[in-house]
């Protein structure tokens, strides 16, 4: 520990962690990827800027971290035991407030700072997608999906119908709400939560 961390007023070092983190995705949901500079970081989190460097080089490498923070330690492929469940908690994700503007800043970054999405993408996105195919798969085998379902389109399908809420609907959108549009996007590519008469068990 510095004597610039255990100065009057600083936060102590693990403290300052907290603080950095929380600063930085404060300003990340609040003024997007651009506006939020180190020096804002340090400033709301009570620190020095160079307090802010010696923990993140860079302030990429910054908001990842606290991408990573806000996440905790998910597994890193969720066990989802079904289409229902896949609904449910995608919806609880996409309904919430503060998590939808998160990701709207976080994919609004792609033109600026391509980094940070790829870093999301890289940490939250590619074992869920692969999550998401299987429960697709098995709803395909057990006659909840048409047979002939192409897989990687349906994902892109419902991905983009969340990103169409996320760009659409208020951020006042309950999760009850949230799943019933979700819900109406499957059912258009023949989604049934049971199989119709005469399919296939």
């Amino acid at each position: 520990m510095t004597s610039e961390d255990r100065a009057p007023g600083r936060p102590r070092s693990r403290e300052a962690d907290a603080a950095i983190l929380e600063a930085a995705l404060e300003l990340l949901i609040e003024s997007g990827a651009t506006a939020a500079s180190i020096e804002q970081v340090a400033r709301r989190a009570g620190v020095t800027r160079a307090t802010v460097y010696r923990r993140f080089p860079d302030k990429t490498r910054l908001l990842i971290a606290a991408l990573e923070a806000a996440y905790g330690n998910p597994p890193p492929i969720p066990e989802i035991a079904d289409v229902e469940q896949l609904l449910k908690d995608w919806a609880t994700v996409v309904a919430d407030p503060r998590q939808r503007r998160l990701l709207r800043r976080v994919y609004g970054a792609i033109e600026d700072l391509p980094e940070l999405a790829k870093a999301y993408q890289d940490l939250f996105g590619k074992d869920r997608d692969q999550a998401r195919r299987d429960v697709f798969a098995r709803a395909r085998d057990s006659g909840h999906l048409p047979a002939g379902v192409d897989l990687e389109v349906l994902l892109d399908l419902l991905t983009g119908a969340i990103w169409q809420h996320l760009a659409t609907r208020p951020d006042t959108c309950t999760p009850a709400e949230t799943e019933d549009f979700l819900r109406g996007v499957l059912r258009q590519v023949g989604y049934r939560p049971r199989p119709e008469e005469g399919t296939a068990p």
